[in-house]
This record gives structure tokens, sequence and C-alpha cells, in this order.
């Protein structure tokens, strides 16, 4: 048997009572647990409120989904999957689910790509301009929906907009046109005052985050003649990647919940061209009384972003950035 010196009976001495002290470290006092209950306490009406107005319904909406009933028809009548069924059958219903992906596309290229290198330029080019170059591109997102859209709608007008005025002032009167009366330029003009509105306040949250990395990184790209174009991609881009991912994830869900500004505009038309998966379940709901096939729409939305928020949590967790 070897000989143990004081060396090693110090360590295994030292050992043991860290063993000792994670034994009672694991260990909850009858204060702490009574502590935790009392902690719970604070945050159970919010959960109550959470579970009766968010929750439930959620679940009320699936339950109904696979019902058959009407204002006409009280007593709602089990008809299993026929309403999903429907909407796999229904053209509109994939014209609207085309119509959200096509915004999310846009909004993808501008909203989330177009905002990052418009904040690059600025916290590169232009610092001290930068806070006066910020509020001017938030004061779009401070508009509400509802006046954007009626904005944008006598914008659009064929006669005396003043988007087809400009046109024919610069010799472009060819291309003036009822922006919104045909269906294949209404929602892609929909799509633009959307991306109006929305550009300044993702282009804001870009300049925040690139505001945090530190400055020493830059000042070394500086001293190894790295030029401003190249700084933005190597350094500027790769730093800013949670919050990138943040906003993909944000922009492609509310692609998804797209309401006010179709209905303030156009209500879905002309001949349905510009409907959304929102304005298709309303009009299916309450104009169309099938609430059954309405509740299976609003289902296949919430599966889609609840998809795409769990994908958010994933990625972030995979690509988190530290410095």
């Amino acid at each position: 048997m070897k000989n143990v010196t004081d060396t090693e009976a110090l360590l295994v001495q030292e050992s043991g009572h860290v063993v000792g002290r994670r034994r009672l470290a694991g260990r909850r006092s009858p204060r702490g647990v009574i502590g935790g209950w009392r902690s719970l306490l604070w945050v159970l009406p919010a959960l109550l409120l959470v579970g009766v107005f968010v929750y439930s319904p959620l679940l009320q909406n699936i339950y109904l989904s696979f019902f058959r009933w009407s204002v006409f028809q009280p007593v709602p009548e089990f008809v299993g999957g026929a309403n999903y069924a429907q909407a796999a059958r229904d053209p509109i219903f994939w014209r609207s689910m085309f119509n959200n992906a096509a915004y999310a596309v846009v909004s993808l290229v501008f909203q989330v790509a177009g905002a990052l290198v418009l904040a690059a330029l600025v916290e590169t080019f232009v610092r001290r301009w930068g806070g006066i170059l910020r509020a001017i591109y938030f004061i779009p997102a401070a508009i509400s929906l509802t006046v954007a859209g009626l904005l944008f709608y006598f914008l659009y007008q064929p006669q005396t907009g003043l988007l087809n005025e400009f046109l024919r002032s610069v010799g472009l009167g060819d291309v003036a046109q009822a922006w919104l009366g045909q269906e294949s330029t209404a929602i892609w003009a929909i799509i633009a005052m959307s991306q109006w509105q929305s550009f300044g306040y993702t282009t804001l949250l870009f300049s925040v985050a690139i505001q945090r990395i530190p400055r020493e990184l830059y000042d070394a790209a500086d001293l190894d003649g790295v030029g401003p174009i190249r700084r933005i991609f190597s350094i500027t881009a790769p730093l800013v990647r949670e919050m990138t991912t943040l906003l993909v994830i944000v922009t492609i869900t509310g692609a998804f919940q797209v309401f006010n500004e179709v209905m303030v505009m156009t209500a879905g038309g002309p001949n349905n061209s510009s409907q959304v998966l929102g304005t298709w379940l309303y009009r299916a709901g309450f104009i169309n009384n099938e609430f059954g096939y309405a509740a299976a729409i609003a289902t296949v939305v919430f599966t889609i972003t609840i998809l795409l928020a769990v994908l958010q949590l994933w990625i972030s967790r995979r690509r988190r950035v530290e410095w």
C-alpha cells in the first residue's frame, strides 16, 4: 500500500468538505420551500389570466375545428377532419397561403436584410447623424396600421392618387394603373405599404444591436487595414446574429398574422386575389357563417406560428453569441 503524502491527504480532506457542502446545498430548508411557494403566489394571477384568456380559447378553437356549426345551427355537428379537408380543397385558402408566404419572403428581404444593411451603413459612415436618422426611420412605425392603410389607399387611387400622378409627371403614364383594383398588383401594393411602415422599426433594432458591439473590434480592424464594407460582413453581421435570428422568426410569424392592412385597403379583393389567412378566416366565420371551417383555418395559423416559435428557441440556443 502506497504512502499517502500530506498534499494528498489535504486534497482528500478538502474534497470531502466540498462533497459535504454540496450535499448540504442540495437540501432546501423549510423556509426556502415556503419562500418558493410564496413566489408562485405572486405569478399565479398572471398564470390564471393567461390560461383563461389565451390557452383556453386556443384549446376550444382546436376542439371546435372538428365540428360544423353556425348561428343557425346552435348544436355543433361532429365532422372529424372535414373542415381541414375543405381547406385542402379550397383554392382561395391556398391563394391566401401563397399571399402570406409572399408577404414573409418580401419582409425578410426588406425588413431583415435591407434593414441590417441600412443600420450598418448608418452606424459606419454617418454615426454623427445616426440619432436623427433613426428617429426619421421610426416615424412610420408609430403610425397605426389602420391609418397607414387608409393613407396608402388614397396614394394608390388610379385617378387622383399621388403615385400615379408622380408616374405621369415623369413620363411613365403607361405604368400608372389601379394598383388595388387589379388581381395582379393588389397584394403587392399592400405588401409595399407594410414594408414602408415596418422597415424603420427593424432598422432601429439592428442599430441598437450594432451599438452593443465593442468598438475595440472595429479599431483592431482599422489597424489591420480592413475596409468599411468588409467590416460590415466580417464583424457587424456575425455579431448581430442573435438579433437577426429573432427578427427573422418575428417577421415570418407576423407575416402569417396579417389582417388589418388587407382588410382596410382591399378586404381581400379584387376577386379574392389579396386574401390572406386572417381575412379568409374572418370571411369564413363572420360572412359565410362557417365557424367550424374558420376554426380550422385559425388552427392552421396557430400551428404555423407555434412551430416558428419553437424554431426560434432552438436556433437562438444554438447560435448564441458572446463576447
